[in-house]
């Protein structure tokens, strides 16, 4: 269950969020690379505030996908992921076509 005060954080700070920084935060939240401490780092956001933020601003099969595709996922938790991973995104993720 999630802990009231993380809830109260999340609803407070959702209220600042602009909408381009809304849609950030679910993309940076669907990319397999980009771990939830560097939400947290760049928004505020834990990783129970994202989860809340995804299930509050996402239709609930969407939600449901995305909770099955980043559970367990190492590349979502700094300190699972491998040494070998120094970046957030894929080396292919933003080259020019």
């Amino acid at each position: 269950m999630a802990n009231p005060i993380e809830n109260k954080r999340y609803q407070n700070e959702s209220s600042t969020f602009s909408s381009e920084d809304l849609s950030r935060i679910i993309e940076m939240a669907w990319e397999d690379r980009t771990p939830f401490e560097a939400i947290e780092s760049l928004y505020g956001l834990n990783e129970t505030a994202v989860i809340q933020l995804m299930r509050k601003e996402m239709k609930a099969s969407s939600f449901k996908m995305w909770r099955r595709r980043v559970s367990g996922r190492k590349t979502k938790h700094k300190a699972l992921r491998s040494p070998n991973v120094s970046r957030g995104y894929c080396s292919t993720q933003y080259k020019r076509q």
